[in-house]
């Protein structure tokens, strides 16, 4: 009934809340923007004025952290076990659930002190970005419902390719790994040699 729905209307709500409460959390998935919700809509326009209309009203914007340390907690929430907003179990198993990204996940985290250690920035990114969730996503063998929607997300023809492919980056960036460790070994050596002969 209020569609559709412009920025200015949305801050007036947000603007309603002062007084009331502390903190306004906002949840969407990037692909909102362009993919569930295409151009055509005003999604883009709706975005660019938001922030204007929203600090117009008083209100600023925190991070999460930002917000813990500005305001006093008011109670505790125990979640017995972790959630998501994947799928229909709304767990980890998107992620988690065959031994493809068992594998994965482990091989990723196993390098994770030696990575670290080569303090190789371009190295660091790389081992950061092959953590990207969409890269176990891709490798999920749900079927039904939540196996269409890994498989329309997914650039690959089939989960085991997602494994495949991110095997093989793996396998490069290990071996980069390995050629900086070697070259480190080899420059401890040379000095040691060149301390021993002065």
């Amino acid at each position: 009934k209020e569609f559709p729905l412009k920025t200015e209307k949305f801050a007036n709500w947000v603007h309603q809340v002062n007084g009331n409460g502390e903190v306004i959390n906002l949840f969407m998935d990037y692909e909102t923007f362009g993919e569930h919700q295409w151009p055509e809509t005003g999604i883009f326009d709706f975005l660019y004025h938001l922030p204007q209309a929203v600090l117009n009203g008083h209100n600023d914007f925190v991070t999460c952290t930002e917000a813990v340390n500005r305001y006093s907690t008011h109670g505790h929430v125990n979640i017995a076990d972790y959630i998501s907003w994947a799928d229909q179990e709304r767990d980890l198993s998107a992620w988690r659930s065959n031994h493809m990204q068992w594998d994965a996940l482990e091989q990723i985290y196993k390098i994770e002190n030696r990575i670290k250690a080569t303090n190789n920035p371009q190295l660091i990114e790389d081992w950061r970005r092959m953590q990207t969730s969409d890269h176990f996503y891709y490798m999920c063998t749900k079927f039904w419902s939540d196996g269409d929607v890994h498989k329309y997300f997914s650039p690959y023809e089939s989960p085991y390719e997602a494994f495949i492919y991110f095997s093989n980056a793996l396998h490069d960036l290990t071996n980069r790994l390995e050629t900086i460790e070697q070259s480190k070994v080899k420059n401890t050596q040379v000095e040691a040699i060149k301390q021993f002969v002065s």
